[in-house]
């Protein structure tokens, strides 16, 4: 007999035997001591007391059998988080130190299925359900609310989590070849003619949405106007010969395939290249963009799964110190206030960083620029023009 077999087959014997048996017993004890039971009971009747004690037993047996369940193991659970390309490595450190935990606490073991890419791509995934994830963590708000209005996930997301629903960040970073032949100094310099720029699409990958608004907003948030802007962004993507899916692409095309004078990228994608031995000079911007990840439950597939509870607690160990900490270690910016005073030493400050609020919110940013026939697709055809 298996121990999942176990709880169900008790409950039957209990309920075929047992109750018979007191009911045989209680019928006795009536008969038995019927008048005894009468001057105790001062006029009532016998038929009322049984009916008690008889409710009292088979609530006891009810809670006895259940308590049986309670004790033994839990059936497993399997989540599917679904994430961008640069965030394996944290979660590959966070997820056992999860899953430990949960087993501690709930005695039932869980496991991941995982799935990286661009996060423009997984958002579509999740979306068409080639990708039924419990958990999304990617690589900016506006690919959560893509989700949410194709009804996967509840409207007000992001107050269901501590920080707006913001779990890690990070800033972008420009890295040249060795010696900074180009002389690239800051984002102006990338509109330069001869240089040679590694960026990602768009319309694939989260980073390169970051990188857009970077360019951008170094414009017009310092005194230009979007004409301006315009002309700058159209100059730097002309110096773009290939956009790739994702950031983890970008990163392969110039540290092992050695393409390109200038690599866009996140700040922590920089620093853990140099720690695993591709290190190169970078420059992080004093003009700079705040790139803040989110995380979300996916509300149709949880309930579809009936995974939330777990879902929901993988969700909030995000936003523990010790998960926090491991994000630390390579090199995002942690959102939780008291690892974030560990580490800000590690980081360079940045002089003016602003956020997708100050552009005007996701909303406007995608209308604006990413939608059909949007400046990034005017942009794009005159790069090539």
């Amino acid at each position: 007999m298996s121990k999942s077999q176990q709880p169900t087959q008790l409950s039957k014997f209990l309920s075929e035997g047992i109750q018979a048996s007191v009911m045989k017993a209680l019928q006795s004890i009536q008969l038995r001591y019927q008048h005894a039971i009468k001057s105790w009971l001062n006029g009532r009747s016998v038929q009322s007391f049984v009916s008690l004690f008889l409710t009292s037993i088979f609530l006891s047996i009810a809670v006895a059998s259940c308590s049986g369940s309670s004790s033994a193991s839990k059936n497993d659970v399997k989540l599917k988080l679904v994430s961008f390309s640069v965030t394996k490595a944290a979660h590959d450190q966070i997820i056992p130190k999860f899953v430990e935990k949960w087993k501690q606490e709930h005695n039932q073991n869980v496991t991941f299925e995982q799935s990286y890419g661009g996060s423009g791509a997984q958002t579509a995934a999740v979306i068409n359900g080639s990708q039924e994830a419990d958990i999304v963590h990617l690589a900016l708000p506006l690919d959560v609310n893509k989700i949410q209005q194709a009804g996967l996930i509840k409207s007000g997301w992001e107050t269901k989590a501590p920080r707006s629903g913001i779990v890690s960040r990070s800033v972008a970073a420009i890295v040249t070849r060795e010696g900074n032949p180009k002389g690239i100094q800051n984002w102006a310099d990338l509109a330069k003619d001869g240089v040679k720029v590694i960026a990602a699409n768009p319309k694939t990958s989260g980073i390169a949405i970051w990188e857009f608004l970077a360019f951008w907003g170094s414009v017009t948030l310092t005194g230009g106007d979007e004409a301006t802007a315009l002309d700058y962004v159209t100059k730097v993507y002309k110096n773009t010969p290939i956009l790739t899916k994702d950031a983890r692409e970008a990163s392969n095309l110039f540290f092992q395939k050695g393409q390109g004078d200038v690599l866009i990228n996140y700040e922590n994608e920089v620093i853990l290249a140099g720690k695993n031995g591709t290190k190169l000079p970078y420059i992080v911007p004093q003009v700079n963009i705040s790139i803040d990840n989110p995380v979300a439950v996916v509300d149709k597939n949880v309930d579809k799964h009936s995974t939330r509870e777990v879902a929901q607690a993988f969700v909030d160990f995000l936003y523990s110190t010790e998960a926090q900490q491991e994000f630390a270690k390579l090199q995002y910016r942690p959102v939780n206030p008291t690892v974030s005073q560990e580490v800000a030493s590690q980081y360079p400050p940045i002089k003016t960083l602003f956020t997708s609020q100050d552009l005007g919110g996701w909303d406007i940013i995608q209308n604006k620029f990413f939608g059909n026939g949007a400046i990034f697709d005017k942009v794009q055809a005159a790069s090539k023009a």
